[in-house]
């Protein structure tokens, strides 16, 4: 059997010793990567050039939509860990939000930053540091905003995950990549940025990861403890899509394979990047057994009780 993978390029630490292990008990199926990026990944699946599509962020909704266009429903993955935590020196700090280290703000809500960087929102729009419980010099001040172009990629994903797919307010500056946002927000005290995937550390401390939490005052750094436990609400997933006909099962190969990159020596391959740029992290125990318990209803294995 050929079993074909397309996808993330930075799996590549991942799926080889996977695809070994797999082999080992299977020693007739060949396996045929091609790791050029997760902007590879869905397409692929798509056209029927793949069986696995690995990514280490959510589809784009262009990406949905073209599956959806060919297959009629959306694709299915299965969840085996996390990508990305920090800021670490020489790693990239997963998606955050960017303000200046001068800046007193403690941490925002994921319902008060969608007030903040986006126009239309049920509670106002919030434009100004005074309505983020801010004084001093911040109180009269307007905030300001930066961020990438709404393109498609990052900051459309953005918008449309976690601003509830409303616009970006006026005020808001796309600038031309990442470096040019931690830039600006570096040299404005009274400006937030939201980028994903950046190193900082050329910075110093001239910026510093805002807080931020799904509860006000509940707030989380993307620490390596809070994205595992799920609290950091930026978090970067790692899934494993692959097509999946409405009231289908996963075929057994493809089950097989899924149900080692989530057994505990599969696991413990993630677990054994986590000081490795990527910043591979393992599912917890509650979310280890939902995705067990989800790949066992899909491949028609899971037993009542």
């Amino acid at each position: 059997m050929l079993f074909t993978i397309t996808g993330n390029d930075g799996m590549a630490s991942l799926l080889h010793p996977w695809c070994a292990a797999y082999q080992a008990s299977q020693p007739e199926t060949r396996f045929q990567l091609s790791l050029a990026g997760s902007s590879t990944a869905i397409m692929a699946l798509a056209a029927d050039a793949c069986l696995l599509a690995p990514m280490s962020r959510a589809p784009w909704a262009q990406e949905l939509a073209a599956f959806r266009s060919v297959k009629g429903y959306l694709p299915t993955g299965i969840q085996v860990g996390w990508c990305g935590y920090g800021p670490r020196a020489g790693a990239k700090t997963p998606p955050a939000i960017w303000l200046h280290r001068d800046n007193p703000l403690a941490g925002l809500s994921m319902a008060q930053l969608a007030a903040v960087f986006s126009t239309g929102s049920p509670q106002g729009d919030t434009t100004r540091w005074e309505q983020l419980g801010l004084s001093g010099a911040w109180q009269h001040r307007r905030i300001h905003l930066y961020g990438l172009r709404d393109d498609g990629k990052y900051a459309t994903a953005f918008r449309r995950t976690h601003l509830d797919d409303r616009l970006f307010p006026r005020h808001y500056e796309a600038l031309p990549d990442r470096r040019a946002v931690i830039e600006a927000v570096a040299a404005d005290p009274f400006g937030l940025g939201a980028v994903g995937w950046f190193d900082a550390a050329s910075f110093g401390d001239a910026v510093r990861v805002l807080p931020l939490g799904q509860q006000p005052g509940d707030f989380f750094l993307p620490t390596a403890e809070s994205v595992q436990a799920g609290d950091y609400p930026l978090g970067s997933a790692l899934t494993l899509w692959f097509d999946l006909a409405p009231g289908e099962v996963i075929p057994a190969p493809l089950a097989a394979f899924l149900q080692l990159a989530l057994s505990a020596a599969g696991q413990q391959e993630i677990a054994e990047r986590s000081t490795e740029a990527e910043g591979y992290l393992p599912l917890n125990a509650a979310m280890l057994l939902a995705e067990r318990q989800k790949l066992a209803l899909l491949a028609g294995t899971h037993q009542g009780g």
